[in-house]
């Protein structure tokens, strides 16, 4: 059954947005996409800020040191990937895009969030996204390049680069898709990177 939003629209792709670690807070004074505050040490910094909105909300006016001191109460440094272990990410990705039903037509994988526009497939978002974290995480711990390489919890389970959940804006159209997509390809150019050309892209039709 096609997926439709709340105005019974059909959803014909998603962009996809994955954060690292520590990127997005779950209390950040601009909004984020959670429904708590899971972490005791950032707890004092208030609940969690839910948006409803797809809008970026990055530039929003906000209290900046209150957001870098709830940052530097974390347990863990915030996660930023050099070069090698963005590598290593998309060669996560690579294998999972490679053994399942999944169509990606844009890719970015930036310091501290990666961006994918996907078309909608049987499976949701949701298992893509958790998919997708566990390929890129099984790479990195491989390659020897995992942020947490050699940090472990009490029960031998080693802490997620990631963040929890994801946010995936809807697509409905063609035209949605085109934006997104350009977007996406533009984004490492307008933070002074290389633009990335990975090989499980799939180029979206043109006609």
């Amino acid at each position: 059954m096609m997926k439709r939003d709340h105005h019974n629209r059909r959803v014909l792709a998603y962009h996809l947005i994955i954060t690292a670690y520590g990127f997005w807070l779950p209390n950040d004074p601009r909004g984020s996409w959670s429904d708590s505050v899971r972490s005791f040490d950032l707890r004092r910094f208030g609940p969690a800020t839910k948006v409803t909105d797809t809008r970026s909300h990055a530039y929003r006016p906000h209290d900046r040191e209150k957001r870098l001191a709830a940052k530097a109460a974390l347990a863990r440094p915030a996660v930023r990937f050099n070069g090698l272990q963005a590598r290593a990410i998309a060669s996560g990705f690579s294998r999972k895009i490679a053994s399942v039903d999944i169509v990606v037509h844009a890719c970015a994988v930036m310091p501290d969030h990666v961006h994918f526009v996907i078309a909608r497939s049987c499976s949701s978002i949701e298992h893509i996204c958790g998919q997708l974290k566990a390929s890129a995480s099984r790479e990195l711990l491989e390659q020897g390049l995992h942020p947490f390489q050699n940090e472990l919890y009490t029960d031998g389970t080693r802490p997620s680069p990631w963040a929890r959940g994801q946010w995936a804006p809807f697509l409905f159209d063609d035209a949605y898709i085109r934006r997104a997509i350009a977007y996406v390809r533009n984004n490492p150019i307008r933070y002074g990177m290389k633009s990335q050309q990975w090989k499980f892209i799939t180029p979206y039709p043109t006609n």
